[in-house]
């Protein structure tokens, strides 16, 4: 029985700190939750470890840019040389070679740059990955795995396309750029300041859409990702949806994220629209008027034909790049609006910051039975708890011995679930302390704590995978015999008997293939391989027959007597097997005692046996009107 939709999660734990990780490229103080907006800087962090790569790739274009210089000046000593009736066959020769040699380089150059995409694209999806795996419960609750997933996705490719396309770019551009225009002034200064005020006119134009490019493709992105998480929430619910008939409520729903990205891939396009276009009237502008003006020039004795015909070569090596540095530059704002969105989940908060301090050793197993007395195995001491602004725990004391079955029974939303969560440390108590083997798990890492803690969760969720995958999850190592001593503990020989593959069979996404009850028992198998110490089980009856309940009830009765069991119960069975039961009503502790104690003295179990402890399906309730059962 879920207490409530748990949007909280742990302040500490294992993982990496708030800034850190592989492919992390946030920083403090530039977290972009606060409003900070990633910088070219950052884009820039994005080639850690990928220097020598970039810097080949640099060289080479850099290279090829200054061979392609020469060929305007070689191409005017060609026309001389014709004109004059000289020998031009090395010149030709000289040229060609240019050419080739130049295509090469700028090939291998823009192959290292994919290669440097590729490499800061796993970078990143690895360090995503990893964030998201060890990120605090509360930050994941609070969003949407579909967005989540397409940051982790659509998000990089397009980092990818900038880093493969801009960075190196923006640099030979310059060079390029610099190169040409000083050898224009060098011909023609008149014909240079000519061209220079054309690709101004454009540069003033195409500078203004840039900032807006950048917010669009934010917008894009996040449509794209309310897309996703509304396509998978569907999909994940889809027996829901078609049963409730709400396919095409669905198909409008994320039919609408669909539209949002598109009105702003439009409007990123609109602007994008514009650079085109600019660059199109410098470069066609600016041979325009170097023709015309050059005409003039040449026929008045200023500029001889070959001049002219290395001037307007100049100017296709200026006025192409600058076109180049324009898309380069809207593709930086693009890969900015991506970096912004993977900064936020790189940004999150995760389990056991480093800046927490260094985690506190749990008593090892073997040495918590020598203290005289032993502690209990799990104590809670006033704890208090809510999630945002709703209390869902008030002061809350009991404890839980190293052996022996102890069941939480209350009505709905009284904190039951939530008492699994803190034990399990997916939470921090607001007050009070949680104590494991007599230490407090506050600063304890949590993997170490969850090493010796089996969990069954209400739903008991399975992946995709093998039955002997999910069987094992916790425990890799486990050999045959363990397995085949957990499957005949929960009953489930029959199961694997029957499937044509056995422990080889897949169970399908989330456990499809298998029914409700088979899902149960393999989670309650999953926890009780790995032989923990405590067992944490949250309704690990509800969705068993009455044999297959009757039985999991004697097996944790037998599993009681060597290790101890905090189960979350609702089912009289469960109830009355259990050696102490603690009542929690409205977030506190009611009462504690046995079944039969709690029937004699209290009133409001009496009430919550009649009104919500359901007997096993199949059987007539117990008369509850006496004190024994």
């Amino acid at each position: 029985m879920t207490d409530h939709a748990d949007p909280s999660g742990t302040a500490t734990g294992t993982g990496r700190g708030a800034g850190g990780g592989p492919g992390t490229v946030a920083h403090p103080g530039e977290n972009p939750a606060d409003g900070a907006r990633p910088g070219t800087r950052d884009l820039l962090r994005l080639l850690r470890g990928s220097g020598r790569t970039v810097g080949a790739a640099l060289a080479l274009t850099v290279a090829g840019t200054a061979l392609g210089l020469l060929q305007p000046l070689l191409t005017m000593r060609l026309i001389d040389r014709v004109s004059a009736d000289r020998a031009v066959a090395a010149l030709v020769v000289t040229l060609a070679a240019l050419f080739l040699v130049q295509a090469a380089l700028e090939a291998a150059g823009q192959y290292l740059l994919d290669v440097t995409g590729e490499s800061v694209v796993r970078r990143l999806r690895r360090g995503l990955v990893e964030r998201l795996l060890f990120v605090r419960l509360r930050e994941l609750d609070g969003r949407r795995a579909g967005d989540l997933l397409s940051r982790v996705g659509t998000d990089t490719t397009m980092l990818r396309d900038m880093v493969a396309g801009s960075f190196v770019q923006l640099v030979t551009v310059t060079i390029t750029g610099v190169g040409a225009a000083g050898l224009m002034l060098w011909i023609d200064p008149v014909m240079f300041l000519v061209v220079a005020g054309t690709l101004l006119v454009a540069a003033v134009l195409v500078a203004g859409v840039m900032a807006g490019i950048r917010t669009s493709t934010e917008q894009a992105l996040a449509g794209v990702g309310a897309m996703t998480a509304d396509l998978e929430r569907a999909l994940g619910g889809i027996r829901t949806v078609r049963a409730a008939r709400a396919e095409h409520r669905e198909a409008e729903r994320i039919g609408a994220d669909v539209d949002a990205a598109y009105t702003a891939g439009v409007r990123s396009a609109k602007l994008g629209s514009v650079v085109g276009p600019a660059m199109e009237i410098a470069v066609n502008g600016s041979f325009l008027l170097v023709l015309l003006v050059g005409a003039v020039r040449v026929s008045d004795g200023s500029m001889s034909v070959s001049e002219l015909v290395a001037f307007l070569l100049f100017a296709t090596y200026l006025v192409m790049p600058l076109a180049g540095l324009f898309n380069a530059l809207s593709l930086i704002q693009r890969g900015l609006g991506s970096l912004r969105r993977i900064e936020d989940v790189l940004c999150l908060p995760v389990e056991q910051d480093p800046q927490d301090g260094a985690p506190v050793p749990l008593p090892t197993p073997a040495a918590s039975p020598a203290a005289s007395p032993p502690p209990p195995l799990l104590e809670l001491r006033r704890v208090s708890f809510a999630y945002d602004d709703r209390p869902v725990l008030r002061d809350v004391s009991f404890s839980v011995p190293r052996t022996g079955l102890i069941a939480l029974v209350g009505r709905s939303g009284a904190g039951k679930t939530t008492i699994v969560s803190l034990a399990e440390k997916f939470h921090e108590p607001d007050g009070g302390h949680v104590l494991f083997d007599g230490a407090d798990v506050r600063g304890v890492d949590p993997r170490d704590l969850r090493a010796r803690i089996g969990l069954v969760e209400q739903h008991a969720p399975l992946l995709y995978g093998t039955l002997r995958d999910n069987l094992v999850y916790a425990k890799p190592e486990a050999n045959e015999r363990e397995i085949r001593e957990v499957l005949r503990m929960v009953n489930l020989e029959e199961l694997v008997e029957r499937l044509a593959n056995g422990l080889e069979a897949e169970v399908g996404d989330r456990g499809f293939n298998l029914s409700g009850g088979e899902r149960q028992r393999v989670a309650i198998a999953r926890a009780l391989l790995a032989r923990p110490e405590l067992v944490l089980l949250d309704e690990p009856t509800s969705q068993l027959d009455p044999i297959n309940e009757r039985e999991l009830t004697d097996v944790l009765r037998d599993i009681s007597q060597e290790r101890a069991l905090l189960v979350v119960a609702h089912r009289m069975s469960t109830v009355r097997a259990a050696d102490r039961i603690v009542v929690l009503d409205e977030g506190r502790v009611g009462a504690e005692g046995t079944h039969e104690q709690l029937l004699a003295e209290d009133p409001f179990y009496r009430r919550l046996t009649t009104d919500h402890l359901t007997p096993p399906l199949g059987r007539p309730a117990p008369d509850r009107s006496v004190a024994a059962p």
